[in-house]
């Protein structure tokens, strides 16, 4: 059928007349020679392609170009799959022993007195303030939370290696960084009782804290969604003239399995972005052991070969390597406009959160065993007695005063009018759309007709 349409075609051209016959044996002649000519210019430009990649460093192997995609990758001429135990584990580092010994004089930050005693005493305030919250919420007191015992070094050491204009994207189990940073124990309180004063108006869940003023972005339920908003800020930074402040976006290992996990990645590392990814991998995710989530190297793993990141893996456990890691991270990722992996291996002494019972997936000796030998507030109490700067009648009395403080917050912030109801429409937008103004419309109208269904007393009016 195709040829017979092309020989009908061919022959009504040629039985016109023959200036018409002319003009057609002209065009073609016009498009070959057009043709040709693209095809040379084409050729032209990936010549010269070649010899601007080859001049800007591609290196010939075996006479051949380097593919691009692995540049760097050599040729062999035996076949052989490359094997995850081809790699040893990339190494853990630490500055002090389980008796708070420092193991390698070199390595020991050399903190004042005074810094180290606001590391003990900041750990030491978290861990009481974590024991009466929970507590709380087994009262029915609030609806939910989540402790941080045995990874309060991680939180702290981090914190200490950062200045107050870098810009943290937690997950919800750093609530060391606040502290260190100064949010206050009534701030804590009033957030879980979600009252009038609780800065985030009572819209977000227990533990979900956030504060403007200390750079520290609240925290949303959904795992991994703070990874790629962190690249984002990052490269925002970056774009600054003179940027002397970086990202730093907390995670958990369970976190490091979503997708927007690897997304956020591959984005820093190609668009250079001065973020900081440091991985809490404390091992269980919420109930899920790390042999059963990944096949890899930890976290840390990824990022060398996997992302073309710079990575370090640290004790989490061990508050001076966490501040060492994290200051160099800073450096780096400043000096260099690239991103760093931190990983710092740690053990979730307590359960999942309040919803969870971790005796179900592991034995209590297990945990005991991370609760004394292993325990970041051991290690660096055992550091001061050796430097001679620990009193164990101070450490009872700040705990005791912490309590007081806690259980008195509580006291008040339950007592505080919940926020006015109408606020759960505000805060989105700076000039409130039509749909929202007709559900609050609805919503005000179903209030005032069953107001006796609410408990409308508890809330600012």
């Amino acid at each position: 059928m195709a040829q017979l349409h092309t020989c009908c075609v061919t022959q009504l051209i040629w039985s016109t007349s023959y200036p018409f016959r002319c003009a057609f044996v002209n065009m073609s002649l016009l498009r070959k020679s057009v043709q040709l000519f693209n095809v040379a210019k084409l050729n032209t430009r990936m010549l010269s392609g070649v010899q601007r990649s080859y001049s800007a460093g591609v290196k010939r192997v075996d006479d051949r170009y380097a593919f691009p995609g692995a540049r760097d990758a050599s040729f062999v001429n035996s076949l052989k799959l490359t094997m995850p135990e081809d790699y040893a584990p990339i190494p853990i580092y630490r500055v002090m022993d389980r008796d708070g010994y420092v193991l390698n004089e070199q390595e020991d930050p050399q903190l004042s007195q005074e810094v180290v005693e606001k590391m003990f005493r900041d750990m030491l305030l978290l861990s009481t303030m974590d024991k009466i919250l929970y507590e709380s919420q087994r009262q029915g007191r609030i609806s939910f939370y989540m402790t941080n015992f045995g990874e309060e070094a991680s939180h702290i050491g981090s914190a200490a290696a950062l200045e107050m204009r870098d810009v943290i994207y937690g997950q919800y189990r750093e609530a060391g960084v606040l502290v260190w940073r100064g949010f206050r124990i009534d701030q804590f309180v009033d957030q879980c009782y979600g009252n009038d004063d609780d800065l985030g108006r009572g819209k977000q869940m227990p533990v979900h804290y956030g504060s403007k003023e200390l750079n520290f972005v609240t925290i949303s339920s959904p795992l991994s969604t703070q990874i790629p908003q962190a690249v984002g800020a990052a490269y925002a930074l970056k774009r600054k003239p003179n940027n002397d402040a970086c990202v730093v976006c907390y995670f958990g290992e369970g976190a490091a399995s979503e997708g927007d996990a690897h997304a956020a990645f591959n984005f820093a590392a190609t668009l250079e972005c001065p973020v900081i990814f440091f991985c809490r991998n404390n091992g269980f995710a919420i109930s899920t052991p790390s042999n059963e989530q990944y096949r890899g190297d930890g976290i840390a793993g990824r990022g060398p070969m996997g992302y073309g990141i710079a990575t370090v893996r640290v004790d989490g456990t061990d508050v001076f390597a966490v501040y060492n890691a994290m200051k160099r991270a800073r450096e780096y990722v400043l000096r260099e406009n690239k991103p760093v992996v931190l990983e710092a291996l740690a053990y979730r002494v307590s359960h999942h959160s309040t919803s969870d019972d971790s005796t179900a997936y592991r034995s209590a000796e297990e945990i005991e065993m991370w609760n004394t030998l292993e325990h970041p507030i051991s290690k660096l109490k055992s550091y001061m007695v050796h430097k001679g700067w620990f009193n164990e009648k101070e450490e009872t009395e700040f705990v005791s005063g912490v309590r007081k403080q806690v259980l008195k917050q509580i006291a008040i912030s339950e007592k505080k009018l919940k926020p006015n109801w109408r606020e759960m429409f505000e805060g989105v937008y700076a000039d409130m759309p039509k749909h929202l103004l007709e559900q609050q419309r609805e919503l005000e109208q179903h209030v005032e007709a069953h107001k006796q269904h609410y408990p409308l007393k508890s809330f600012k009016q």
